[in-house]
């Protein structure tokens, strides 16, 4: 882990912060060449409400992962992913691993585990070099 990694992970969860979302709060930081080339946080597609559970609490299957949101962002600039760094609050999951694959992402960093792993098996699998850093890590 390097003073980098600790720095983006700590925005990361800053950005986290602007999910309206109540059960899960995820950011997203896109890094090439040491440059924020794009962020994302969870939430519904733009003109929704502004609502990401249902009444009984379970997520709206529309919601958008953070790290979706910030590979559709970049397909709207002149921006590319490929060789960059995914910092992510949240491991991806097995939808956004296909993304993170598909966009030319190298490298994954990332704080907390998602439910299910298969996303970063798949991964790892394909050869994205993939980092936790843990919640108490990123405190020292």
């Amino acid at each position: 882990m390097n003073k980098f990694d600790k720095a983006y992970l700590k925005m990361a969860q800053e950005w986290a912060k602007l999910s309206y979302c109540k059960r899960k709060q995820v950011g997203a930081l896109i890094v090439k060449d040491r440059m924020i080339i794009s962020d994302g946080y969870n939430g519904t597609p733009s003109g929704f409400e502004n609502c990401c559970e249902n009444n009984e609490g379970k997520t709206h299957w529309y919601v958008l992962h953070a790290e979706a949101n910030a590979i559709l962002k970049l397909a709207a600039s002149t921006q590319s992913a490929k060789d960059a760094t995914l910092y992510l609050t949240l491991s991806p999951c097995k939808e956004c691993s296909k993304l993170i694959l598909q966009a030319g992402i190298a490298r994954l960093v990332y704080i907390n585990e998602y439910s299910d792993d298969d996303g970063i098996s798949f991964l790892r699998n394909h050869n994205i070099e993939i980092e936790q850093i843990s919640d108490c890590e990123l405190k020292k």
